[in-house]
């Protein structure tokens, strides 16, 4: 939806950057992991994401005003992802050892990915407003987290099980948010006081 409404008005406005970035990281990393494991299944579904994640990543880069801090972030994307290469591929020898701590790393990073959004929950209940929140992000977040928590349960790797189960949670905590402040009674004024 950010793509399609970057296309119809040509402006970025009110469409955040960073997600796309960190969406980047996050499928390029899993890919790595995807790549390192041979699973085809993870390739596949992360070389989409990346690509998919770089085109909005590009639009975003065109539609916005400000282009130095956007460029200046992905040139910063591109360098972590060098160093983690780097790291990755020269200093750990070990398969077994560099497939432990790539899975970690893509672990944590996915955690933090479904933890942010409560970064708003406060706003949310003090407003009684889920206006900040996407819907169709909360639905598909759910569903992708849980496709592949019984994704990695079926190959009985934490990796895959363990940081997506986060993402059940925090989007059950979503609903229940959209259920308890429904977007029809937000309020685009505040009352005036006699």
């Amino acid at each position: 939806s950010d793509l399609h409404q970057m296309l119809a008005t040509k402006s970025v406005e009110n469409i955040q950057f960073l997600p796309f970035l960190t969406t980047d990281v996050n499928n390029l990393s899993w890919l790595g992991y995807g790549c390192l494991k041979q699973d085809w299944t993870l390739i596949i579904v992360n070389t989409t994401g990346a690509a998919l994640q770089t085109l909005y990543i590009l639009a975003y880069l065109y539609y916005s005003p400000a282009k130095c801090p956007v460029l200046l972030r992905s040139l910063l994307l591109l360098a972590v992802l060098a160093a983690g290469y780097g790291y990755f591929t020269l200093l750990i020898a070990d398969t077994g050892t560099r497939l432990a701590r790539l899975g970690l790393f893509c672990s944590v990073f996915t955690i933090s990915m479904y933890l942010s959004p409560l970064a708003d929950l406060a706003k949310i209940v003090q407003s009684r407003s889920t206006r900040c929140l996407s819907f169709p992000l909360t639905v598909t977040t759910f569903l992708a987290s849980t496709s592949w928590t019984l994704y990695g349960l079926q190959l009985h790797d934490p990796y895959i099980t363990i940081p997506n189960v986060p993402g059940i949670l925090t989007s059950l905590l979503r609903f229940w948010l959209f259920w308890r402040y429904p977007p029809g009674q937000d309020k685009p004024y505040r009352p005036l006081h006699a």
